[in-house]
């Protein structure tokens, strides 16, 4: 059944104004619709469908799933009116159709929803059910509770209030009235310009990070790097990436750089393999705007890929990247998940 564009849920995070860290999430009014993802083929379709049905039967949302999911498991299948799914024209608006996005599987389904959406991210909740759980911290076992404390959470919110730990996680039926735990997730905006051009080619944004390397070329790729239009160094390596705090547990940790805590607002520069002594894995604040340049004089093209995705031959072009905006916290406010270019993950801690 295809979509149709209704009104969307308000929420509210409450924040620590001394340090800037998100403690408590909450929505101001029902959500209407929800997202659910699940990992490739029919291995979890069971805990796909019952927690589709959770939604859908007993709580009355309106359940949106991938087309190629609709097509191969719930079309003309019956029992599930509630079941929406979206076309390639709606993909640019799905954050108007949706209040948030429960992922069943690993580390791997989150990325993907963040490729889903482009520019406004709902809030997350994801349940383990992969080979890597790093982001996906909730257990399947739980579902149905974590489930209500996200749809019924802030019941008795009417003011945004500091929130200690204990009061989030004090309990009351339906689900916990206090809100939820959440952790922010920055991503990078990647800019792609073509030299010469006046405008960005194409724009991503990445949740773990992106790439450039040499692919199969048996050179070392030649990279220039500029921070707002100052040289930093110039590399000679297998590669090089930008990785956010949550990718720096990713492929930036096993080439060499440092774990980074998601709450720390940072952009970390790492070289693979780099063909010198001085030049190391640097950690950059979260205001750099990064450019990185296929020299005229080198060797060879160069391959970039954003989060494992898109994978692409790249010669004499310019990438800009910078953290996407962070929302404004410095004191607990109020706002629109529709303006949010990051992913709000909700926890269990």
């Amino acid at each position: 059944m295809p979509l149709s564009l209704g009104a969307g849920a308000e929420a509210k995070v409450v924040a620590e104004p001394e340090a800037g860290l998100l403690k408590g999430f909450s929505l101001f009014s029902s959500p209407h619709s929800v997202m659910v993802i699940m990992k490739l083929g029919d291995e979890l379709l069971q805990p796909f469908l019952e927690v589709i049905d959770f939604l859908g039967r007993e709580h009355n949302l309106r359940v949106v799933v991938e087309p190629h999911v609709y097509e191969q498991f719930l079309r003309g299948r019956p029992g599930y009116p509630y079941a929406y799914t979206f076309t390639p024209s709606d993909k640019d608006r799905l954050a108007e159709y949706v209040d948030f996005v429960v992922c069943i599987g690993g580390d791997g389904v989150i990325l993907h929803s963040s490729c889903l959406f482009k520019h406004s991210m709902p809030p997350v909740i994801a349940f383990n059910m992969g080979s890597m759980g790093f982001l996906t911290n909730h257990d399947f076992a739980n579902f149905k509770r974590d489930l209500m404390d996200v749809i019924y959470g802030g019941q008795k919110l009417d003011s945004c209030t500091l929130l200690s730990l204990d009061s989030v996680n004090s309990m009351d039926e339906p689900g916990n009235s206090l809100g939820v735990m959440v952790t922010l997730r920055m991503r990078l905006v990647c800019e792609i310009w073509r030299k010469g051009g006046s405008g960005p080619e194409q724009s991503v944004e990445v949740l773990n990070e992106m790439v450039i390397d040499r692919g199969s070329s048996a050179f070392l790729t030649n990279i220039e790097c500029y921070e707002k239009g100052r040289f930093i160094a110039r590399v000679q390596a297998d590669g090089i990436m930008l990785a956010t705090p949550t990718g720096s547990t990713a492929y930036s940790v096993a080439a060499g750089g440092s774990m980074v805590h998601p709450n720390v607002p940072a952009i970390l520069l790492t070289p693979v393999c780099p063909h010198s002594l001085s030049f190391r894995p640097i950690i950059l604040p979260d205001y750099a705007e990064l450019e990185l340049r296929i020299p005229s004089n080198a060797r060879c093209t160069a391959w970039v890929c954003f989060d494992g995705r898109s994978r692409q031959v790249v010669n004499f072009v310019l990438r800009r990247v910078a953290l996407s905006l962070r929302p404004k916290l410095s004191s607990p406010s109020r706002f629109s998940r529709r303006d949010e270019k990051n992913i709000i993950l909700l926890s269990n801690e």
